[in-house]
């Protein structure tokens, strides 16, 4: 079996908000692009949790992922993943709970520690600055207030106390990885935006112990990909993504804008390297093209999963690099059958 027909293809989505947009659009396009992916094949639809970030309206996250189960009915629907540190424990247990009562089967609850925003959104989270550090203690009692009920237990969630909703850690670096092999949870590393980490991949697997929720090492990759029907094509529509990154360099957040014939005259040559360090796990190309790094993608990490992640300023742009991804995973199928 080839590599990509045994790997399932997934979304993540910011719920992005575009030069001249707003969120109500946005949404109205997270809703379309879930409609689609699920037709097309794909296993999971996860939203990122984000604050004070203009350009990303995925902040309310559990919210969000209610409206797309709601306009859905075979996709996973989930966190990618929910910040715990911004939260208490009861109240995430009891949002992913009622989602769950809600969508039975179809949610997912993937966690991180890191902020999803600067030092002042900290604060009006009443997040305080070593709040990471408490990850392992709040994602205990996350997990004790999903298990089944205990006689006696003072604090439960109601709904979420005993229903099976899958948790995954998020990471960029190896703490989360360390993290979910020692605990035996399944582990996405944040390839998208940090691509130099991907030893974190390796070596959860193997430091992976077996648990009740999962007996091997289940890791999944995100990674950014624009495709469309030439490579000259998708590399012009590449520098919406191109944009972005460099308003995240310099300190100025904005919407998604229009992609432009050259970014030369945009950037600096320091601004350019940087923004290609952040992107150097980018895929842009015609399907060919994709086919290729995405082979490469699997083979160099063993993903279990591919995650997806996608910018672009014109939403039928979007649709068409989705559907093209989901051609490859259809076409290397058959490819194997024929075989």
């Amino acid at each position: 079996m080839t590599e990509l027909a045994r790997v399932p293809f997934s979304v993540l989505d910011l719920a992005p908000i575009v030069q001249g947009g707003d969120a109500a659009g946005a949404f109205r396009n997270t809703v379309d692009l879930a409609r689609h992916v699920e037709r097309w094949g794909y296993r999971r639809f996860w939203l990122a949790e984000h604050h004070n970030i203009t350009g990303v309206a995925s902040s309310a996250t559990a919210v969000l992922i209610g409206q797309v189960a709601a306009h859905t009915h075979t996709l996973r629907v989930g966190s990618g993943g929910v910040m715990l540190p911004n939260h208490a424990p009861l109240i995430i247990a009891e949002q992913f709970g009622t989602l769950e009562s809600l969508f039975p089967g179809r949610i997912d609850l993937g966690l991180g520690r890191a902020p999803g925003s600067d030092g002042a959104t900290q604060q009006a989270l009443r997040r305080g600055p070593r709040s990471g550090l408490e990850f392992p203690a709040l994602l205990d009692e996350l997990r004790a207030l999903l298990a089944p009920e205990r006689p006696g237990q003072p604090v439960r969630a109601i709904p979420g106390a005993g229903l099976d909703i899958p948790i995954w850690l998020l990471g960029s670096s190896d703490f989360s990885a360390r993290l979910a092999a020692e605990l035996g949870l399944p582990f996405s590393f944040a390839g998208h935006f940090s691509p130099e980490g991907m030893a974190a991949m390796r070596l959860y697997r193997h430091l992976f112990k077996p648990s009740a929720a999962l007996q091997r090492p289940y890791a999944m990759i995100g990674v950014p990909v624009i495709a469309a029907d030439t490579d000259e094509q998708a590399q012009y529509l590449a520098t919406t993504q191109q944009q972005k990154f460099l308003s995240l360099i310099r300190g100025n957040r904005l919407p998604l804008q229009p992609p432009v014939d050259s970014m030369e005259g945009i950037w600096n040559e320091w601004e350019r390297q940087a923004v290609q360090q952040k992107l150097a796990a980018s895929i842009v190309g015609s399907a060919e093209t994709v086919r290729q790094g995405l082979q490469a993608l699997v083979a160099q990490t063993e993903a279990d999963e591919v995650m997806i992640v996608s910018d672009f300023y014109h939403h039928a742009d979007r649709l068409r690099s989705y559907e093209i991804v989901a051609s490859l995973k259809n076409s290397a199928g058959t490819a194997t059958q024929a075989a």
